[in-house]
């Protein structure tokens, strides 16, 4: 068990890598920033391409995270519980990673009140500080060590860094009892409400297996339930 969990750190390394390599020319491009570089053609790339790029790999990578943990917890007889797994990859608890992010960014951060009505074992905190400016982040993740399809995780970042929205993803949009307008869209694999308030970009994600118990209904009543 111990060689499959050191196997497993090793490739949420290897993801880690793919996003922050170190850039100096395009021939120094890091893991999939060299990737984006070849697959662009005739390498007309820029820094706004490279910053998209990145951030878009920091989302990626917490849910290929979460893959690799339940691959590793079904191919053990006793594999290890989340609360040792989890910190080994970088997650502390909420209330931590919610202090990161406040003194990251100087201002006051509010979480929902409401979570998905399923039930969870653990949740945990990130917040991603990285040395490439437009990657900083917070993630809140919750999980259920028995029922892998329990997943929901909260993404927040500045406007200014915020993820593109692609057309074809969306599914709808809803209005929240604010009057701001949230987007409704499938992103591998999972359901995402994305909206915007107080200079942040929120992002609700919820497992697509688990839609017939979580509507988009359910994910507009949790961005609702932040206006306490």
């Amino acid at each position: 068990m111990e060689q499959g969990f050191t196997n497993l750190k090793g490739l949420v390394y290897s993801f880690n890598f793919i996003l922050n390599g170190e850039i100096s020319s395009p021939h120094s491009l890091g893991g999939g920033d060299y990737l984006f570089y070849k697959f662009n053609g005739f390498g007309n790339i820029t820094p706004k391409d490279i910053l998209r790029w990145r951030q878009m790999n920091l989302f990626l990578v917490s849910f290929c995270a979460f893959f690799l943990i339940t691959l590793q917890a079904t191919a053990n007889d006793k594999p290890s519980p989340y609360e040792e797994i989890y910190p080994e990859i970088g997650y502390n608890s909420v209330e931590e990673a919610v202090n990161d992010f406040e003194q990251r960014f100087n201002q006051k951060l509010k979480l929902p009140l409401r979570v998905p009505p399923i039930s969870f074992t653990h949740h945990f905190g990130r917040f991603s500080d990285s040395k490439y400016e437009g990657n900083d982040a917070l993630e809140v993740t919750f999980i259920n060590d028995q029922l892998s399809e329990n997943h929901y995780k909260i993404d927040i970042r500045p406007l200014k860094y915020k993820l593109p929205l692609r057309e074809k993803y969306v599914v709808k949009t809803f209005e929240l009892k604010n009057g701001f307008v949230a987007t409704y869209m499938t992103i591998s694999g999972f359901n995402v409400l994305v909206f915007e308030r107080d200079n942040l970009q929120y992002m609700l994600s919820i497992d697509k297996r688990v839609s017939n118990k979580v509507t988009p209904e359910n994910l507009v009543d949790i961005a609702n339930s932040i206006d306490y």
